[in-house]
């Protein structure tokens, strides 16, 4: 072993034979109280924080050139996350690929864990998370945990990692957890991890015996004391190595077993609350309806300047249609924009749930995939007055990018009017690619706090995409990118099927049995 010394901590490199720290440890948390930290989450689920892009760094590590140049193999959860504890990420892949009565179960043995040794603590979360989870299924370590450990990546970690020779991680938690996270977002080179027994396609919850080093030719092992990586700084979103752009799953929080009570004790005033707020939004006017529901905690606010909007409202009361184009945060978009306005719009959807139908105020048009079908059906629309709503992006995205946009919206209309929109929510996310669409609206109301930012852009002439001056893939990159400045978002070239196939193995496409052409309700998550 040895041991190099800054003026402020020790950072030591242990052999790669000796054990590594165990991930959970309830006594790092030993200084809060307990009504402290139930009152800190329950305030973050009220008032949701995004995280901090920059910071100020912790002196925390030796100067990286004093750090040596070959090969170092960096801990998970010991030299890399800032925080050791691995409950949350257990408790995703039970919530996600289990379901509430999993999840009930792993919080209702937290003070188990306290209790017994680390691997065995280890051993009864993998056991309780994974056993009777169909292998072919799982998709939480793709789809879900990467933006978990992606927020809890101190930056003296990463900087380290980055300056080893080979990138290689070990950690005590399943390789099938950490993989994809570690080699597509990180760019490691080599994972060791623990393998999960399996029978005939599920996973039995029993882990094969530990072999984490074999093989392996790297000199040592880098960890970091635990008092020293609370003073880390979050990793930037600028600095990832690859943008997180895709995540699925529902929880909006990071379930530590605090805010993970909090979750399920929330649960029954949630789905009362989310009854309540539906009846309101659906017996009220909107005038009646939005100060009622702010009450409730359900806010919007509007942005920039009132001269668009109104103007469009003006336009449609004269019999003139209007198109707006909007980006796509959640399947709810369509109806902020007609609450801002004070006037029912369609929205045109390529798929939606027929829960979601029955139970959205607007109505929908939906569309074929046919472009010259679609095409024709929303210039009816326009031609018969509506204020029609459009998503080209066709699918929603929960960071902040903004997908291609399909071309065809510029030829429907000499004008469009952009609109930005965004969407934060305290507990659940409102929509999923790879679940249940449809408990999305389920999910969205039953929000103890959620907030809607909608900006009415000035409008674009796109008459020269109808008379053939201009081209119709240059006008929508350009709306794209009007919205994108509006909401500091970046622009993507990536596309619906980009979304699926990485969250859900599919292209998102809908059977043609389940198409309609038209039915009351919202737009596409």
């Amino acid at each position: 072993m040895r041991e190099m010394i800054s003026p402020t901590i020790s950072c030591t490199y242990l052999k790669t034979q000796m054990p590594l720290p165990i991930s959970y440890n309830p006594a790092a948390m030993a200084k809060k109280t307990i009504a402290q930290k139930v009152c800190l989450a329950l305030l973050s689920f009220l008032h949701p924080k995004t995280v901090a892009r920059n910071g100020p760094r912790s002196q925390g590590l030796p100067p990286l050139a004093d750090l040596p140049s070959e090969d170092t193999v960096c801990d998970l959860e010991g030299g890399l996350l800032r925080s050791s504890s691995t409950f949350p990420y257990f408790m995703l892949v039970a919530l996600e690929a289990g379901g509430f009565l999993r999840g009930l179960l792993l919080l209702l043995l937290c003070p188990l864990l306290c209790c017994v040794s680390d691997e065995v603590g280890i051993k009864v979360m993998v056991m309780v998370s994974f056993c009777g989870v169909r292998k072919a299924g799982f998709r939480v370590g793709r789809a879900v945990l990467p933006k978990f450990f992606l927020e809890e990546v101190g930056l003296e970690g990463f900087e380290v990692l980055m300056k080893s020779g080979r990138r290689v991680c070990v950690s005590r938690m399943p390789r099938v957890m950490v993989e994809v996270f570690l080699k597509d977002y990180l760019e490691v080179e080599v994972v060791v991890g623990r393998e999960l027994g399996e029978f005939w396609g599920f996973y039995t919850g029993l882990m094969e015996e530990e072999r984490l080093m074999e093989d392996l030719n790297a000199k040592d092992l880098f960890r970091v004391e635990e008092k020293v990586k609370r003073k880390w700084s979050p990793l930037p979103r600028e600095k990832y190595p690859r943008s997180l752009v895709f995540h699925d799953g529902r929880m909006a929080f990071r379930p530590t077993p605090t805010n993970t009570l909090l979750m399920f004790m929330w649960l029954p005033l949630g789905v009362f609350l989310a009854i309540l707020r539906l009846l309101i939004g659906l017996t009220l006017p909107y005038k009646l309806s939005t100060p009622v529901l702010e009450m409730t905690g359900m806010r919007w606010r509007l942005k920039g300047s009132y001269s668009s909007f109104s103007k469009a409202s003006d336009d449609s009361s004269k019999g003139k249609g209007q198109l707006f184009a909007c980006n796509h945060r959640t399947l709810i978009d369509p109806i902020y924009i007609s609450i801002a306005l004070n006037k029912p719009v369609r929205a045109v959807s390529y798929s939606l749930s027929r829960v979601s139908e029955i139970l959205a105020p607007i109505k929908t048009v939906r569309l074929t995939r046919n472009r010259e079908a679609d095409g024709k059906m929303m210039g009816e629309l326009l031609s018969k007055g509506e204020l029609v709503v459009v998503c080209p992006e066709g699918t929603t995205c929960r960071e902040p990018y903004l997908l291609r946009f399909s071309p065809l919206f510029t030829e429907l209309s000499d004008e469009i009017v952009p609109v930005a929109l965004d969407a934060k929510v305290s507990m659940f996310y409102a929509t999923t690619a790879g679940g249940w669409k449809c408990f999305d609206s389920l999910y969205y109301l039953m929000n103890p706090s959620m907030c809607y930012e909608v900006e009415f852009l000035e409008k674009i002439d796109t008459s020269g995409v109808r008379m053939r001056k201009s081209c119709s893939i240059d006008m929508a990159n350009y709306v794209q990118r009007e919205i994108g400045k509006a909401l500091e978002f970046e622009c993507t070239k990536l596309t619906r099927k980009d979304k699926y196939m990485m969250l859900a193995g599919n292209d998102g496409s809908v059977a043609p049995s389940m198409r309609m052409r038209e039915s009351p309700g919202m737009s596409r998550s």
